[in-house]
């Protein structure tokens, strides 16, 4: 009797320290074979990896929204982060994302270490984009270029990149002889718009801006859901439903947008006659994703069928609080009603953080939910987690800078 009552105060005990999602008695789904095979090819392309044991959770970061705290949690994530991805770094998407983290990171701490290795990547492949004619995903990581050059102020930093923009800039479609249009997936909203405005900003010319505001409108008017105020992954997913009947409207997919909002609204000016429109992309996404959150402060794969999908989905939740955090802090978004929203996300972040930095809980590349293990952890979506934990230290230290 006494033994069984130790091993019930050590499963007490082991539950405590176990973040909500892990205390239910009804398992998680596996992922299915295709699933899993994504996951391999993820783990062999050095995305991350979603090992069976990742050792202990951590005990020790505060989710309060002090500057102290917050700079624990960013510099834990990233120091883990650019250990294990620095000797893979590449120009595909994923790195690209997690580039912007780590720029951010950088500001926010503080700490050059994180832009120095940015810089040292830029000039690795000598500031130029993945692809000829690059898509959003390939013409992602000159937001990391722009950045830097906005620091260094070096000319020649822009060059390959303004070559290929300038070629994209008289297209009416994704490239020649293919009819779909630029951004025709939601991704497509963080990856490229940022570049374009940023391109504004460095060169003063308005065509880029206005290559923005066509193509965003473009995206919207093709996907964007005016009843639910989310976004269709792409033009497939409009009919599609999840096992409960619902629209498909992937976590993600939606944070994705919720962030590309955040990283364009700097550059587009105030007097400008489109401003408006991504202003209110933002509030209405804003209140439409707060309405969806769980017990435990964050969002599931599926967001419209948290059931199918019980674990939390790390990336997009870590999107929606960037994207909130930012609209809080430039006024955009009304700070009494999202506050409490961004805080309970936060803390629900840090309690899929591990010892040693890792962020668990984040889906593997795709299009759509997915099942993956509470272990699971990828560069994008670190860099989500990098991107909010700088923007909620803005928050912490009086908003907008």
């Amino acid at each position: 009797m006494k033994t069984i009552r130790r091993l019930s105060l050590l499963a007490a005990g082991v539950a405590l320290a176990l973040p909500a999602w892990a205390q239910t008695t009804a398992a998680y789904p596996l992922p299915t074979p295709a699933m899993q095979a994504i996951i391999d090819k993820d783990i062999a392309r050095h995305f991350g990896d979603a090992p069976l044991d990742a050792g202990p959770l951590a005990t020790d970061l505060s989710p309060e929204l002090t500057p102290g705290a917050i700079d624990k949690v960013l510099r834990r994530v990233a120091d883990w982060q650019l250990a294990r991805a620095q000797p893979w770094f590449s120009r595909i998407w994923t790195e690209s994302v997690m580039y912007t983290g780590f720029m951010a990171a950088s500001e926010a701490t503080g700490d050059a270490k994180y832009r120095d290795a940015m810089l040292a990547m830029a000039r690795h492949f000598d500031f130029q984009e993945r692809s000829r004619l690059p898509n959003a995903d390939d013409l992602s990581i000159a937001q990391t270029y722009l950045d830097l050059y906005f620091q260094e102020k070096s000319p020649g930093m822009l060059t390959l990149t303004k070559a290929e923009m300038e070629d994209l800039l008289p297209l009416a479609t994704l490239k020649p002889n293919d009819a779909r249009i630029p951004w025709w997936w939601c991704d497509a909203l963080f990856m490229a718009p940022p570049v374009w405005a940023k391109m504004y900003k460095a060169t003063g010319e308005r065509k880029y801006l206005d290559y923005m505001h066509v193509n965003w409108k473009r995206t919207y008017d093709l996907l964007y859901d005016k009843d639910e105020h989310l976004y269709a992954r792409d033009a497939s997913y409009k009919d599609k439903r999840e096992p409960n009947g619902k629209k498909i409207f992937w976590s993600r997919g939606e944070g994705w947008v919720m962030g590309g909002l955040a990283r364009v609204l700097d550059y587009v000016p105030a007097d400008d006659p489109q401003r408006g429109f991504y202003v209110q992309q933002l509030r209405e996404m804003a209140d439409k994703i707060a309405s969806l959150q769980d017990a435990n402060g964050l969002w599931h794969a599926g967001l419209l069928d948290p059931k199918t999908y019980p674990l939390p989905e790390l990336s997009g939740s870590a999107l929606f609080v960037y994207g909130m955090a930012y609209g809080v802090n430039h006024g955009l978004l009304d700070g009494a009603k999202y506050r409490p929203v961004i805080a309970k996300a936060w803390a629900g972040i840090l309690r899929n953080v591990y010892a040693d930095g890792r962020v668990g809980n984040i889906q593997q590349t795709g299009a759509e939910p997915a099942f993956y293990r509470p272990t699971s952890s990828y560069d994008y979506g670190v860099g989500g987690v990098m991107l909010a934990a700088a923007e909620l230290k803005r928050m912490a230290q009086g908003g907008a800078r």
